[in-house]
């Protein structure tokens, strides 16, 4: 029950976010150093770490063992690369201690034989953040496996909703979206010094939970030894790259044009063959039957003019991101609608649902995510749930517990005046002493997180509170909200009811410790 698991075994000594070990700045890239509670866990990022953007982890290194355990010992089942067993490098999906989803790609036994070169490149994708990527999260370099941590996107990729649809096909103001998308994510990574994408098709557009299309950022990472930078067929492949091997930016635009004909035409067609049909005016031939004529004429023949001017046999007659980016903008005519509802699918819940039990006045600030009732509530709570958790000795009273308690007693202060960061700081000098154990402390460690605007990192310190007391409602009522604060509303949802679940048991008389 709850986000805890395996975590109280380390509970002095956690590993860093979303069971990743974050680096050390002088640390080699083989062995990640565990946070300490001061840090946040998982919210810190822990040091040399990359900074995350909303909502997104930090970058970090990853055990192979959290990634075994996340993915079900590898488990077929887990499998979600398009061609299933048969990929070179199989992608997984998993969900981590924290509960979040991600994509893990494991690459075969020496794709990468140098470790630094795998690490630096990991390094170099993972420092990049933005809503047009499947952002990498982090990676594994443990003996001779290699392991990319991106995450996950639930919805599929363009190539099943263009190709191997089942209910509906893809509209044409949602193709034109998705198109514009994935040009603004090449414009942000070139703007950004990395110009240089691998295999850009439709396998490697992916959609997020509200349906938006984005970028993998497995193309990013340059070729392994065994790789290829193409593996679609030569049909497919700029020319340039069938006479000299060498990736260049204008041979991503012909890839990005690649997919626009797949975009125009709902099948994966030969560009020299599209070129035929276009320099014939064949452009209505060109179009997907499927949309059934539900598309603008206009519109089309700029996206086929684009298409054009990207599939140039010389690459410097090949448009830019930038030039990408400004064609298509304009063609945005249903910015609106949301992607979901574009899509047909169904979008994730906004908030978390209603729990199956009456709530207690925490409960429903919980449920509210009113920061402030569950300020008032805690503080006058104060202590009493921290009965029977620490049994001192008369020799344990030292000067060393003098001192702890008094750093519990000024975050108390500073808590109760709504000084946060303080609290924070006084609160990890108690813990980081490690003689005693409080879950309220952890509880109220966690709300100036959840104030601080850290979920990671309150998530993480309602995790320990449940450790310390595992039947406390608090801690599940803490975990709630800062999963809601993650967008992870589901899972929510199921703390807010499991805590509800806790509290009803304690009142019928079966909840003492």
């Amino acid at each position: 029950m709850g986000c805890c698991q395996s975590l109280c075994a380390g509970e002095h000594n956690p590993v860093g976010k979303d069971g990743a070990q974050p680096l050390q700045v002088t640390q080699n890239h083989h062995g990640g150093g565990a946070t300490t509670a001061d840090n946040g866990g998982i919210g810190g990022g822990g040091a040399g770490g990359v900074a995350g953007g909303e909502g997104i982890p930090s970058f970090s290194e990853f055990s192979f063992s959290d990634l075994k355990a996340a993915t079900n010992n590898f488990s077929s089942d887990n499998i979600v690369s398009e061609s299933g067993e048969k990929a070179p490098n199989l992608v997984y999906k998993g969900r981590l201690q924290n509960r979040r989803w991600i994509a893990v790609k494991k690459f075969t036994k020496m794709a990468w034989p140098d470790p630094k070169q795998f690490a630096e490149e990991a390094w170099g994708v993972g420092k990049f953040r933005h809503n047009r990527l499947a952002n990498l999260i982090g990676y594994c370099c443990d003996g001779d496996e290699r392991l990319l941590v991106a995450e996950f996107m639930p919805n599929d990729t363009l190539a099943k909703h263009l190709f191997h649809w089942e209910s509906q096909t893809i509209e044409w103001a949602m193709r034109l979206r998705v198109g514009y998308y994935i040009a603004e994510a090449l414009d942000y990574c070139s703007t950004e010094g990395r110009p240089l994408y691998h295999d850009l098709n439709a396998y490697r557009v992916l959609f997020d939970e509200d349906g938006d299309p984005r970028l993998s950022c497995f193309g990013l990472m340059k070729n392994s030894r065994d790789g290829k930078s193409y593996s679609t067929n030569l049909a497919y492949t700029p020319p340039e790259y069938l006479r000299n091997g060498r990736v260049t930016p204008e041979s991503v635009t012909y890839s990005f044009g690649t997919v626009l004909l797949d975009l125009l035409s709902g099948k994966h067609i030969p560009p020299s063959h599209a070129l035929d049909m276009i320099r014939g005016k064949n452009i209505i031939l060109l179009m997907d039957s499927h949309l059934e004529g539900k598309f603008s004429t206009e519109e089309a023949t700029v996206v086929v003019e684009l298409a054009s001017q990207c599939l140039q046999y010389e690459p410097r007659e090949r448009p830019n991101t930038k030039d990408l980016v400004a064609t298509l903008a304009p063609l945005q005519t249903k910015s609106d609608v949301p992607s979901y509802v574009m899509l047909g699918i169904k979008k994730q819940e906004e908030a978390p649902a209603t729990p199956q039990r009456p709530l207690s006045p925490l409960g429903e600030a919980c449920s509210r995510m009113d920061l402030t009732a569950i300020h008032q509530i805690l503080v006058m709570t104060h202590y009493r749930d921290d009965e029977g958790t620490n049994e001192l000795s008369f020799q344990e009273w030292t000067q060393q517990m003098k001192d702890m308690l008094d750093a519990r007693k000024r975050g108390d202060q500073a808590f109760r005046e709504k000084d946060f960061k303080t609290a924070i700081d006084c609160y990890s000098q108690f813990i980081d002493v490690g003689t005693m154990v409080s879950p309220t402390v952890f509880g109220r460690r966690s709300l100036c997180y959840l104030l601080c605007d850290q979920p990671d990192a309150a998530l993480r310190d309602a995790m320990q509170a449940q450790c310390v007391y595992p039947d406390w409602p608090t801690a599940f009522y803490m975990q709630s909200v800062a999963l809601a604060k993650l967008n992870m509303n589901t899972d929510a949802a199921d703390m807010l009811n499991e805590a509800a679940q806790l509290e009803e048991k304690r009142q019928r008389g079966g909840g003492g410790k």
